[in-house]
């Protein structure tokens, strides 16, 4: 199963942007895993994933990193990437 890991914060306006994105697709995609980890209140996580900047969002599969990004992608970008890894 694919996991899904989304890196935000309150403060972040991008975030503010992909956070409906994400909320979407928890509701439309199956076999997919999502977390979303908040950077303030979890650093050991974000710096355990090297996470810089915000968003990030980060595809693991068996507990390997497969694939990030780091930003704003559309609804039909992220769902592209969730079908190269399902």
């Amino acid at each position: 199963m694919i996991k899904i890991i989304r890196f935000s914060a309150n403060w972040c306006q991008p975030c503010k942007i992909l956070s409906p994105i994400f909320n979407e697709l928890q509701n439309e995609v199956s076999g997919v895993s999502f977390e979303t980890v908040d950077v303030d209140n979890n650093k050991d996580k974000a710096s355990h994933y090297s996470v810089s900047s915000i968003p990030t969002v980060i595809f693991e599969r068996n507990g390997q990193v497969i694939d990030r990004f780091t930003g704003v992608k559309s609804k039909t970008a992220i769902i592209a990437l969730i079908n190269q890894y399902k």
